[in-house]
Formats: structure tokens, sequence, C-alpha cells
């Protein structure tokens, strides 16, 4: 429940309202699975969960893609490099990257969903030759609101890689697709014999995104998604990140979509 200290040694502004921090410990590495999260505790304001952005074997280093939507990411938007931020963690589940070796990969991320999906990317391409087809399509509202331009350009110049980009509103020098992510997951050419579906992004684009996957024949035991909503303690004491059964922060928050269909998606609960 202590936080441990790091010092920001990166900012970047990632979009309008986006922004990302590389930091760093005073001494040793930071162990984390694809997938995981660490409560940032901004002093003297409060902390906040933030889903492990960065590389997994960039071990000395701890990045954090954050959106400023309230008081605690606001002020951790406001610090600069030298400062320094309160780390819990790492918490929680990861993708089943492992899971996966043997099989045909989609990755389906929305908006800010790439981040936390992010670090699963970069371990299954530095680990290319234990998967077949390998699919990343990402959705984002505007061409200006699109997360990690350069990674998304990086992934999709690799031969063994197919990168999809859609926007919901096109600006005039946009020159990819228009419309929703299902659109892409409607069109994928990906079959559904031996593949797993990785999804991150708002509730309302995974569960149509869900839809689509099971009108193409996949079963809920190959869907994996992960939710990040009401999280506040990392330790399931609280209990505002209940769903159901489970304790997004201690059981998820990557789940297999089997283990909480009856509850994904139900208003309020």
């Amino acid at each position: 429940m202590i936080p441990e200290s790091f010092t920001i040694t990166r900012r970047l502004k990632e979009t309008a309202d986006t922004f990302t921090l590389e930091l760093e410990r005073e001494s040793g590495t930071f162990a984390f699975q694809p997938g995981q999260f660490n409560m940032l505790y901004a002093f003297g304001v409060g902390e906040v969960p933030i889903s492990i952005s960065g590389r997994p074997v960039v071990a000395n280093k701890l990045v954090h893609t954050i959106r400023d939507v309230g008081t605690v990411t606001t002020a951790l938007g406001k610090l600069k490099k030298g400062d320094r931020v309160g780390v819990r963690g790492p918490f929680g589940s990861s993708w089943p990257t492992n899971l996966a070796e043997g099989k045909d990969v989609v990755v389906v991320a929305g908006g800010i969903g790439l981040a936390p999906i992010r670090p699963a990317i970069e371990q299954i391409l530095a680990r290319r030759e234990m998967y077949g087809r390998f699919l990343i399509l990402y959705g984002a509202r505007t061409p200006e609101s699109i997360l990690y331009e350069k990674d998304l350009s990086k992934w999709s110049a690799r031969l063994d890689t197919d990168v999809l980009v859609t926007v919901d509103r096109a600006s005039r020098s946009w020159r990819g697709h228009v419309g929703v992510i299902t659109d892409l997951v409607r069109s994928m050419p990906v079959p559904p014999d031996n593949a797993v579906v990785f999804i991150c992004g708002p509730e309302i684009m995974m569960h149509y995104v869900v839809l689509n996957l099971q009108g193409r024949g996949f079963s809920e035991d190959q869907i994996f998604v992960s939710l990040e909503r009401n999280m506040r303690c990392a330790e399931g004491r609280c209990g505002h990140c209940q769903l159901g059964p489970e304790f997004i922060c201690k059981d998820g928050p990557v789940f297999r979509f089997a283990d909480i269909q009856p509850f994904f998606g139900v208003r309020e609960f």
C-alpha cells in the first residue's frame, strides 16, 4: 500500500488530452506482464490506476500513457522531467500471449485502449516466430486523436504484421479508412479456426466488437477483453470495481470473455 518514488525522465505529448510519462526508479528494474497496471500517486493530490504501456523487454523503464480526465491525471499532466511520482504495483492479470502461441492473433483497440495493449503487441513482435498471422485493428475518433502514430507506422512496415486503422470522422488530409472499427472486424481476413482476439477500448466499442466476432464464428473462449473501470484501491478492499463475483483490480483487468459474459454490458452493474 506504500508507493515507491520514481523520477520522470521524459514527458511526451501524444494528443490534445493525452500524454506519456517515462519513469525510472533509483535502482533496479521493474518487472511486469503486458496488461497489468500501476497505481500512480501525484504527491499531495491522490492516486489513480493507469495501465503500463511500455515494452516488457525494456525492464529499466516504466511507461504510462495517461488521458487528462480528472483531478489526479491533471496533476500528473503538470509534472515535468525531474519531478517525482509515487508508484504502487504492478497489479492485475495480463494478456495471455503464451496461450496464443501457435495461433493467429487479432488485436482490436479503440482510442486510448491502444496503450494497455501495446505491451502485448511488442511482446508478440519480439517473439514473432511463435505466432501465426498477426493483425492489429485500431480505431480513433479523428486523425488528430490517433495514438502512437510512429508505432503504428513501424508495425505496418513489417511484412509479418497487418495493421488497419480507421477514424470515425475524417479531416481533409486523411487518406485512410473512415468508419467504425466494427467495419474492420467484419472484413478482417482471419478465420476463427485457430485464433485468439485481444480487445481493449471503451466498453460500448468492445460490446459491438464481440457481437461481430461471434457473428463470424469466434467463441467466447477465444476472446479476451480488458476492463478498467471504477478501480480505486488495487487491492480488492474498497469494492468499487466489483463486477458480479469478480474484482477487476484483482481478477482482471484482462478477462476471458466467457468468464464475464453474464455481466458484461449490463447497465449500472
